[in-house]
């Protein structure tokens, strides 16, 4: 008969965007030895709690927010004493969000939380700062088949709001021309007759919107989103 004493834990790793800058979002330990540090939210599952239904749950009571879709980035365990207390390993999801969205609150066992630049991230507690540099990297990959970087934007953006956020997440610049010339091409981005004023010069600029119907249906026609050009 195995003797096991393992524990199995969620953690979430939620990217926001805002004024050309990703963020992630951490809370503040409340308890423990890393009282006061900063982590990743997330906690140990209950005995009959679904994996996703954990992680949304721990979002909800150490940050008060509660988001959409969240998917699976890998797990953690590999290294035995990545928790000093006992042997735990990690089921990690990542999720995107705007910001502005949402109001933090923390609770339960967090005593803040807090969006921080990804440039400007603190050492997180246990191996969250390995968490969030692979979901970085798998952003970054997804960003180049999968229109996931509206989920970041406002529902009405000015087109260069998107390359922006590319240019952002990608961490080098593009060739907006063509970028502008690729994405308008899949149909799938719509020009509303609304403008808003860029910059302090004044100039008007149009507003878009994502066109999501649209995508989806594209998607049972075997559409590609495809812009590894950039």
């Amino acid at each position: 008969m195995i003797d096991q004493n393992i524990k199995i834990a969620v953690d979430a790793i939620v990217f926001g965007y805002e004024k050309g800058t990703l963020y992630v979002l951490a809370v503040q330990q409340r308890f423990g030895k890393l009282a006061d540090r900063w982590v990743l939210p997330g906690g140990f599952i209950l005995n009959e709690e679904p994996l996703l239904k954990a992680v949304e749950r721990e979002l909800k009571e150490e940050a008060g927010i509660t988001v959409n879709y969240l998917e699976q980035l890998g797990t953690f365990g590999d290294d035995i004493n990545r928790d000093e207390r006992f042997r735990v390993i990690s089921v990690a999801y990542f999720a995107l969000v705007n910001p502005k969205n949402f109001v933090l609150k923390a609770d339960t066992d967090a005593k803040d939380a807090k969006w921080f630049p990804v440039t400007g991230i603190p050492q997180l507690g246990y191996d969250h700062n390995e968490m969030v540099n692979l979901a970085h990297q798998r952003l970054k990959s997804k960003l180049t088949y999968q229109p996931i970087g509206f989920d970041l934007l406002d529902q009405e953006f000015l087109f260069s709001d998107l390359e922006n956020l590319y240019c952002t997440i990608l961490e080098r610049d593009i060739d907006r021309r063509n970028f502008r010339k690729k994405i308008l091409s899949f149909g799938i981005v719509t020009e509303t007759d609304k403008v808003v004023k860029i910059g302090t010069s004044g100039r008007p600029g149009k507003l878009f919107t994502f066109d999501k119907a649209k995508y989806n249906q594209l998607l049972k026609e075997n559409f590609q989103f495809d812009v590894r050009f950039v």
